[in-house]
């Protein structure tokens, strides 16, 4: 059984456990160490399953107390249970609905970027309605046609596979005809120029990388999504760091791939690379997803991190945390991004105005103990 499969088994046990009244509301959970027993499987697993749980919104922990059941989790499994879009909140006191697509609800940073949102549009009065694309172009059109015939008076979207044309842009222009204000958040449609809010994701790409050249590594790796422009724009980032730092950089230090490549085929290819006698000595990774995999990988040919090989991911989420190994990661403002675009989303309403607008975080560096210097690497 692969590492990924037994920490879906963990997470979805969990989950069966809480959706079926068997762990209630505010009921403690079983401990770690009985989970591995329970389950057979690593401590990191368990942690790493518990931990994105506890970002879901399904469980929540107590400092020295424990890890307990969410009196929300009911809720939240209705909202993400399959299907592409369903209405979270009664209707509101002002009647105004705002409309939410994002790429992803329940995985990764966006329950906290959800969260942010919905926080301040609920204290104003709006209600929501929630949708996801899973990054498919197909479901993008679907979500903004129920958009539409919701009459939504104001939408935020996480545009789908935005550095590719994208055949929906329509669904936008109709929007702008209707006078709905709709603001683009990590990202937006360069055709559109709307209203957005975003990461200087070039920027953050060079911090990661500078961090590793300082560090005295020049064999590295870049592992970047390239159908979203932020992997294109972290890419940038990356070879910039090697051009300004006067390094020799060569097309295999390289390796991208598409929301379908992801799983599987990807680490494939970066194994590879570890095949050779020149063993690049470090990786930057698209995010900090990403990054865990690449650290399992590595576990499993024998190499340490960061005595082996250094690894940097991106967005500081809590998986940067999940293992033993903890990332080095560039930040992302999650729940504050979300909170900002609620609020440009309310004031556009209010005004009736779609003016433009743009807010562009500067991302940091979080130093932690996946990268070391090079000097430090064990020479075969």
């Amino acid at each position: 059984m692969t590492q990924q499969t037994k920490y879906n088994m963990v997470k979805d046990q969990i989950t069966e456990w809480i959706m079926s009244g068997k762990v209630k509301p505010g009921e403690k959970i079983y401990s770690e160490n009985e989970l591995v027993k329970m389950f057979g499987v690593s401590r990191h697993t368990v942690r790493q399953a518990v931990g994105e749980l506890v970002h879901d919104g399904l469980l929540y922990r107590e400092q020295g107390a424990g890890t307990f059941c969410s009196s929300t989790a009911t809720a939240i499994h209705k909202q993400t249970a399959g299907q592409n879009e369903q209405p979270v909140q009664p209707p509101a006191s002002n009647g105004k609905n705002i409309g939410v697509i994002t790429t992803y609800i329940s995985d990764y940073i966006f329950p906290s970027i959800i969260k942010g949102i919905e926080s301040y549009l609920t204290d104003q009065g709006y209600s929501l309605t929630f949708a996801c694309t899973d990054n498919n172009i197909e479901k993008e059109k679907q979500c903004l046609q129920t958009m539409l015939d919701r009459n939504i008076d104001g939408l935020i979207v996480e545009p789908t596979k935005s550095s590719n044309f994208n055949p929906n842009l329509h669904y936008y222009l109709q929007l702008e005809q209707n006078n709905v204000p709709y603001l683009m958040i990590n990202q937006y449609y360069s055709q559109l120029m709307p209203p957005h809010i975003i990461m200087d994701d070039e920027h953050g790409g060079f911090i990661a990388t500078e961090h590793l050249i300082e560090l005295g590594h020049e064999k590295i790796i870049g592992l970047f999504k390239t159908d979203d422009r932020q992997g294109v724009n972290r890419m940038q980032g990356f070879i910039r760091a090697f051009r300004e730092h006067g390094l020799p950089f060569f097309p295999d230090m390289v390796i991208t791939y598409t929301t379908e490549e992801k799983d599987g085929s990807l680490i494939d290819r970066l194994e590879k690379y570890f095949s050779s006698e020149s063993k690049p000595s470090a990786i930057v990774c698209y995010n900090d997803e990403l990054a865990l995999q690449v650290l399992n990988m590595l576990r499993r040919l024998g190499l340490s991190v960061p005595e082996d090989v250094s690894i940097i991911g991106y967005d500081d989420s809590f998986l940067a945390e999940a293992s033993d190994i903890k990332l080095t990661s560039v930040t992302h403002p999650k729940m504050d991004m979300g909170v900002e675009a609620a609020k440009w989303i309310v004031s556009a309403v209010e005004n009736r105005s779609n003016d433009s607008y743009s807010k562009v975080y500067e991302p940091e560096l979080i130093i932690r103990n996946s990268t070391a210097p090079r000097l430090k690497v064990k020479e075969a």
